[in-house]
């Protein structure tokens, strides 16, 4: 029989996260994803999975909440014994979190300072929890942002903390190199996902105009690069960030 391989996806009751879960599934991954509140949405992400015959769990965790992460290294080592009979992760996905659309004139420091431990302390400490459960030869992908590299008015803490994320990748990769664990970020672009409160038709127009392909992006488009690299079709893909955006304002 053979062995299982396991991915952690924060985030993962919706948007992206749950694309990305359910992607991993179809490529033979087991999965544990969390949400934050979206308990129910999460446990129709889990099912979707089980029905198409793969197998997954869901835990409830806060990524703004550094200090809840040794209870949540526990509660993963218990759902590896548990559901799985195993000790060790094949990957994780640094997906979970929120925008604000704000002018830089406007941003409390509450604000940026919640920004910050979603996007950027928040994935550190995660992974640095979680880090010793990674198996040799494990994958990890953050998510970054196309707004790293276009100025986008009223997102600068966003991208700054994405821009943050893209550097930490890099550093976890030659850090984690010796265990041969793989780390990519990946950027969307324009998606349509409820961050930030979703598009609406206008906004919509206005960025499939700015983008090459003539759309947005959806979180299936997202989902097929994380797949990618977290399996062995990305076994020679490492410390890259990959914009996934369609061509967006180029």
């Amino acid at each position: 029989m053979n062995q299982a391989n396991i991915v952690v996806i924060t985030g993962g009751s919706r948007g992206i996260g749950a694309a990305t879960a359910l992607e991993c599934a179809r490529r033979g991954l087991d999965v544990i994803l969390t949400y934050h509140s979206q308990a129910q949405r999460a446990d129709q992400v889990v099912r979707r999975i089980t029905q198409e015959g793969g197998k997954a769990a869901a835990l409830q965790l806060d990524i703004s909440d550094a200090t809840s992460f040794t209870g949540f290294r526990s509660a993963v080592e218990g759902l590896l014994a548990d559901v799985w009979g195993m000790t060790e992760l094949a990957g994780l996905v640094n997906n979970a979190g929120h925008g604000l659309f704000n002018p830089i004139a406007t941003v409390s420091e509450a604000q940026f300072d919640s920004l910050m431990s979603v996007h950027l302390k928040g994935p550190f400490f995660l992974t640095q929890a979680l880090q010793p459960l990674m198996r040799q030869g494990a994958a990890i992908v953050n998510l970054s942002s196309a707004t790293t590299r276009v100025a986008t008015p009223g997102v600068a803490p966003y991208a700054a903390f994405k821009g943050g994320l893209e550097v930490l990748t890099r550093y976890m990769a030659k850090e984690f190199g010796e265990r041969r664990i793989r780390v990519n970020s990946v950027a969307p672009g324009a998606i349509r996902t409820e961050l930030g409160g979703g598009l609406n038709k206008d906004f919509e127009a206005l960025l499939a105009s700015q983008t090459a392909l003539g759309r947005v992006g959806e979180p299936e488009d997202v989902a097929r690069v994380i797949g990618m690299l977290l399996t062995d079709d990305g076994a020679w893909v490492n410390a890259q960030n990959i914009e996934v955006a369609g061509g967006y304002i180029i």
